[in-house]
């Protein structure tokens, strides 16, 4: 592919290393590094799309330490407000920190104020960058189309935070992005051989269609990947959390299904079994991770930390999305009805 055939969207997933070492040179914010997540009353974490799929592993990690954390999508916390106390650590991500659902949050809370109110966002001059008490910013700069570099950056924003609640060292973090970001330059460059072999196994079906499923914080992937394959390639893909494919959504089984799993270097019972069930039916079974399951084809990607896992995994979500996007006749990432920044409520 030369350069004047480049989406918009193949330029930002190129420019993924360099956005997160952008980001890993910032300081944490002083009021985020000194924020003791125990002095409140509750915390809740809320955003839309991948802004609320990307605080999963860090609510997993503060309900593993017994504190009082809810992951609600901003459109059900406005549904009951009264969910934010006086007393409540509200957690705001919004790459475009412009969402309509967050602007109406916003607006709602202005009589009535959490103590504090945290901002993850790419725009400090946003709504929600004005708004927040503490604002930890991307840096991750502009971007095309779907959601790429603010989505990496955000993965390093959460690998930060969670090292701040685990007490380590934040210069360490930082410096496991860092490390990130020049393995990621190779993987960003080079879609790997298997992305082919699957687009062109997957669309030799009259019926194609996608299941990503993720454990534990691994599910971030499934849910934001299932978005980004429709959003970028235009194509039937959904995502699950752990065994809730089973209820339901394992009648989609068969021949013309690609069942995506991820999961952590631990065992994952929930992921072995539905690995071997799947390609009993016919499905085309794929394990993305350090994890090799019977029955299913293995993308290896390095256990390391967990930021590292799920942005492997997701840059070769992305050379999917590319290619099935190149074979339906569509601009990688090009949207035909929706927009960068969802405004309307």
């Amino acid at each position: 592919m030369t350069p004047a055939s480049e989406s918009g969207f193949e330029r930002d997933i190129l420019d993924q290393p360099a956005a997160l070492v952008a980001y890993a040179a910032q300081p944490l914010p002083p009021g985020i590094a000194e924020l003791d997540v125990r002095a409140f009353e509750r915390i809740i974490m809320t955003g839309m799309g991948s802004s609320d799929y990307l605080t999963l592993g860090l609510e997993l990690l503060l309900a593993r330490r017994c504190l009082p954390v809810w992951r609600i999508q901003t459109s059900h916390l406005l549904q009951a407000p009264e969910w934010i106390t006086p007393e409540t650590l509200l957690w705001i991500t919004s790459q475009s920190g412009r969402s309509g659902e967050v602007v109406a949050l916003l607006e709602r809370l202005a009589a009535h104020r959490p103590r504090a109110i945290v901002a993850v966002t790419n725009d400090p001059a946003s709504p929600l960058g004005r708004a927040a008490d503490h604002c930890i910013l991307l840096h991750s700069g502009a971007e095309a189309t779907v959601s790429s570099k603010s989505y990496l950056n955000s993965l390093g924003v959460f690998h930060r935070i969670a090292a701040m609640v685990e007490g380590r060292d934040d210069a360490t973090a930082a410096g496991e992005l860092h490390d990130l970001a020049a393995t990621l330059r190779p993987a960003t460059a080079n879609a790997p051989a298997a992305v082919q072999r699957l687009v062109t196994q997957a669309l030799a079906s009259p019926n194609p269609r996608f299941a990503l499923v993720g454990s534990g914080e691994d599910a971030t992937t499934a849910l934001t990947g299932a978005l980004i394959m429709k959003e970028a390639a235009k194509v039937a893909a959904e995502g699950y959390l752990g065994g809730a494919f089973r209820h339901g959504p394992l009648e989609l089984a068969g021949p013309g299904l690609t069942a995506l799993l991820f999961g952590s270097e631990q065992e994952d019972i929930t992921l072995s079994v539905l690995a071997r069930d799947l390609a009993a039916t016919g499905s085309t079974v794929v394990s993305i991770g350090p994890l090799a399951l019977d029955g299913a084809e293995h993308i290896p990607v390095s256990a390391g930390p967990a930021v590292s896992r799920l942005a492997h995994a997701m840059v070769f979500l992305q050379h999917l999305s590319v290619a099935l996007a190149r074979a339906g006749g569509y601009v990688p990432g090009a949207f035909r009805y929706g927009k960068k920044i969802t405004a309307q409520v």
